[in-house]
């Protein structure tokens, strides 16, 4: 069993309240959960309104199906929000 975690640090510069953020934030955790049927959550910066940081876990049989979705999570971050993904801390367990 190979368990994959990413740590994602997002810059929302446009963002000017924390109702604002959360509510990007819940749609782009939504969507991860569903495209890609992962584990996720916001894990800090909680009270910083243009900064969200995202933790995502993918469990799987095979190491490189996880970093690929780890990698594609990023992307499809970065692609479908204005969201700049500033950091992103990967390990594998």
């Amino acid at each position: 069993m190979v368990v994959g975690t990413a740590k994602i640090r997002l810059h929302l510069p446009w963002v000017h309240s924390l109702k604002e953020k959360r509510m990007l934030v819940k749609s782009v955790l939504a969507r991860l959960q569903n495209k890609y049927h992962v584990s996720a959550a916001e894990v800090g910066e909680q009270d910083i309104h243009q900064i969200a940081v995202l933790g995502v876990a993918v469990v799987s049989t095979d190491a490189a199906f996880v970093e690929n979705i780890l990698q594609q999570i990023a992307g499809y971050i970065e692609d479908t929000t204005e969201a700049q993904v500033t950091d992103i801390e990967t390990e594998l367990i």
